[in-house]
C-alpha cells in the first residue's frame, strides 16, 4: 500500500513538474513567420524586440486595435477584417514570436507591446477602439484599463487564465505554478469604455462560468453581451452574425 501511495505521489509530482516547465507551450501557439500579408507591415521596436503590425485602411480618423487568440494568424485574418471595417484604420499586432515579430510571448511582453502600439498611433486618430479574442481579450482589457479607449469588444473572454487552468487541472495549485495569469477580472474597475462581450454558445475552450465571472465584474450600465448560437470557440468568426454585431457596436463610436 505504501508503495502504491509513493508511486502516486511521484506521478503527481512528475505531472506537476511537466505542466510547470511546459506551461507556455500550452498557452501560446506561435503562428508561422513565413506568412506574408498584402497589407502594410510596420515593424515597431519595443524593449529590444521588433514587433510586426499589419495596418489596414491607413489614414482613417478612427482606429481599431485588435488582439488575436493564442493561435490566430494576423496575416490570415487581415483580409476578412479589412472587408468588415472599411471605415476604420485597423492595427493587427503579431505577438512576440508570432508572424514576423521577434522574441518569445509572455504576459508582460504582450502588455508592453500593446501599450507601445497604442501610444504610437494615438495622435493619428480621433478615437481608438480595442478588440480582443480569447487570449487577446486579456491584452485588450489591459489596454482599456491603462489608456483612453472609445469602445472595448471582447470575444470569448475569460476572467483569468489562472481560473481557466484551475478548472482544467483541479488537483494542482495553479495559482502558484503559472507565470502568466492574464487577470482581466481584477482590472475591470479601471475600464471606463463601453464594453461588448460576445459569447460562443458551444465554447469548448473557455468554460461559460469563466466568462460569466468577468461579466459580473462590470457595471451593467457599461456592458452589452450577446451569445452566438450554435458556434464554438474556434468557428465563431465564421458566422455572419458575428461581424454584423461587431460592426454595429464599433460603428456607433
Amino acid at each position: 500500500m505504501l508503495m502504491i501511495l509513493l508511486s502516486l505521489l511521484l506521478l503527481y509530482l512528475a505531472v506537476g513538474l511537466f505542466l510547470y516547465l511546459r506551461q507556455r507551450y500550452f498557452l501560446y501557439y506561435p503562428t508561422p513567420r513565413v506568412i506574408a500579408s498584402q497589407y502594410k507591415n510596420v515593424l515597431m521596436e519595443n524593449e529590444g524586440e521588433k514587433i510586426n503590425v499589419i495596418v489596414l485602411h491607413e489614414g482613417k480618423p478612427k482606429a481599431i486595435l485588435y488582439f488575436g487568440g493564442n493561435a490566430e494568424s494576423m496575416a490570415e485574418s487581415a483580409d476578412y477584417i479589412a472587408g468588415q471595417f472599411p471605415d476604420f484604420t485597423v492595427y493587427l499586432m503579431d505577438y512576440r514570436g508570432y508572424g514576423l515579430s521577434s522574441g518569445e510571448a509572455s504576459e508582460e511582453g504582450l502588455y508592453s507591446d500593446a501599450l507601445h502600439l497604442y501610444d504610437d498611433v494615438k495622435e493619428k486618430h480621433t478615437s481608438i477602439s480595442v478588440g480582443g479574442r480569447s487570449l487577446g481579450t486579456a491584452v485588450a482589457t489591459y489596454v482599456a484599463a491603462n489608456r483612453e479607449v472609445s469602445k472595448l469588444a471582447l470575444i470569448t473572454p475569460f476572467d483569468s487564465i489562472v481560473n481557466v487552468a484551475q478548472a482544467r487541472y483541479p488537483l494542482y495549485p495553479v495559482a502558484w505554478l503559472l507565470h502568466d495569469s492574464y487577470d482581466s477580472v481584477n482590472r475591470v474597475g479601471k475600464i471606463k469604455a463601453k464594453t461588448f462581450i460576445v459569447i460562443a454558445e458551444n465554447d469548448e475552450v473557455i468554460p461559460r462560468e469563466r466568462t460569466e465571472a468577468l461579466i459580473k465584474a462590470f457595471d451593467p450600465l457599461q456592458l452589452e453581451t450577446t451569445v452566438i448560437k450554435n458556434r464554438g470557440h474556434s468557428d465563431i468568426s465564421s458566422d455572419e452574425r458575428y461581424y454584423k454585431i461587431m460592426q454595429t457596436f464599433i460603428g456607433e463610436g
